[in-house]
């Protein structure tokens, strides 16, 4: 009884110290003892001896850092992470276009023929029913859109799960694809903080403005979505840029918005107007170059817009010239 205790005990103290090592059921070539793999360390040592019994091991953990356990099983060695801006998440196979093997050949006549028919059927199999098929010339929209606009990654991704879930409620019927995937588009970048005006993404998509806007206001009634107004500062940074402003009159122009917010000049205006009058006003008190016609052509939207609220924030600025 006592060694029986003894050996258990033995065997609590072995899986106390190494909590963070992966046990194995090989044993020790010189005393017998238990072997664990080291994974800091890439190494497989006894308990017992410490003798190294094999170095330089594969680390076959997960690619990228866990938190939980879940995310654990999800993020393992499999190759590119799933990705929602793919109709598949990317998890299908894909056959390349050009007809090459990997060493950059040419591939023959045969293996040429061969090559497009799995293309063929692998295409097939990659959107086998209606769902699949409209999910994935959707998401195909919204990168063409997301490109065209200059949105980042984390919009796209946006964009892609919010036109999934109104797929999944149900909200296409009576409605164009094209004009879902604007509205997704629009909603992802007011809610991710780089918002476009509905003009640039009119510009950008295949169907009409009043379009966008009906559709973009009922997606988000049903769907729920938390999309607060625009705010006119967001804009300033892309305006200045494309203008070749410098900082200072990009600071000069975040002052006059805040100004004119603390004084409640910006309800119910167009935050797009207030950032180009802004940035225009701002131009013009650092003494940079810049006409309304060309705020106009970069902010899209009219000279009489950015007059109107260019003396507005002026005269709540208190420095309008007499």
């Amino acid at each position: 009884m006592q060694n029986a205790r003894t050996r258990a005990r033995q065997h609590e103290e072995r899986e106390s110290t190494s909590e963070d090592t992966t046990e194995s059921t090989d044993e020790c070539p010189e005393c017998g003892g238990l072997v664990v793999a080291d994974e800091e360390h890439g190494e497989s040592v006894c308990m017992d001896c410490g003798l190294v019994v094999d170095e330089d091991d594969i680390d076959r953990g997960p690619e990228w850092r866990a938190f939980d356990s879940q995310e654990k099983d999800q993020k393992s060695r499999v190759g590119a992470p799933t990705t929602n801006t793919m109709h598949d998440k990317g998890l299908s196979t894909n056959i390349d276009w050009r007809d090459k093997d990997a060493y950059g050949n040419s591939l023959s006549s045969n293996q040429r023929q061969k090559m497009q028919r799995l293309r063929k059927w692998n295409e097939r199999f990659r959107t086998r029913d209606a769902k699949e098929r409209n999910l994935k010339q959707a998401l195909g929209e919204i990168d063409r859109m997301a490109s065209a606009l200059g949105l980042p990654d984390n919009v796209r991704e946006m964009a892609s799960v919010i036109y999934r879930r109104a797929l999944e409620e149900d909200l296409l019927p009576g409605r164009s694809i094209e004009g879902v995937s604007t509205s997704c588009v629009y909603a992802a970048a007011r809610q991710a903080g780089v918002p476009r005006s509905l003009d640039e993404i009119t510009d950008v998509s295949r169907v009409e403005k009043a379009e966008i806007a009906r559709t973009y206001r009922y997606v988000i009634r049903e769907l729920g979505l938390e999309v607060r107004p625009a705010d006119p500062e967001s804009y300033v940074p892309r305006f200045a840029s494309s203008l070749g402003l410098s900082d200072e009159a990009e600071h000069r122009a975040r002052d006059l918005l805040k100004t004119a917010k603390d004084k409640g000049v910006h309800s119910g205006k167009s935050p797009v107007g207030l950032a180009a009058a802004a940035v225009y006003a701002a131009a013009l008190l650092t003494n940079e170059k810049t006409t309304q016609a060309k705020v106009s052509e970069v902010a899209d939207i009219s000279e009489v817009t950015i007059r109107n609220r260019y003396h507005e924030l002026l005269e709540a600025e208190d420095t309008l010239p007499a």
